[in-house]
């Protein structure tokens, strides 16, 4: 089995620093996305406590369905927030698939040069034992 050191010295770090870039980008903008509609939620809150204390629910029912529309907007907004994660792990996804893919072809590479070694050594020990008799 492959020991962590000798994997990670298999993974192609160039790839994965060009990548980084995007990942990082992909990060900020849902963060940034997520403080927009926190500000939005906040802002739509206060708004409708605003319009509460001007014209409050005279009924037991229009106080529920205040509450219904303001539970409303805060589902639609984690249901916005649930697919812009769900794009960010995909793109993670995307490239952890493609480092385990070279990861395989850099080990399958290192067997092939490790066999080829071994029949170049063995090449060179019939040389030099066939030099010595002769």
């Amino acid at each position: 089995m492959v020991s962590w050191i000798s994997a990670l010295k298999l993974v192609p770090w160039g790839e994965v620093i060009k990548a980084t870039p995007q990942v990082v980008k992909a990060a900020q903008s849902l963060l940034k996305k997520k403080e927009a509609q926190a500000e939005a939620y906040e802002h739509s809150a206060s708004a409708q406590q605003e319009a509460q204390h001007l014209s409050p629910p005279t009924s037991a029912g229009e106080q529920a369905l205040l509450l219904i529309q303001q539970q409303e907007l805060r589902i639609a907004q984690l249901e916005q927030s649930q697919r812009q994660s769900l794009e960010i792990i995909e793109k993670l996804a995307q490239q952890n698939a493609q480092v385990v893919t070279t990861v395989g072809a850099l080990r399958t590479g290192a067997q092939r040069l490790a066999w080829a070694c071994g029949v170049l050594g063995l090449c060179v020990l019939g040389l030099g034992i066939y030099l010595f008799s002769h």
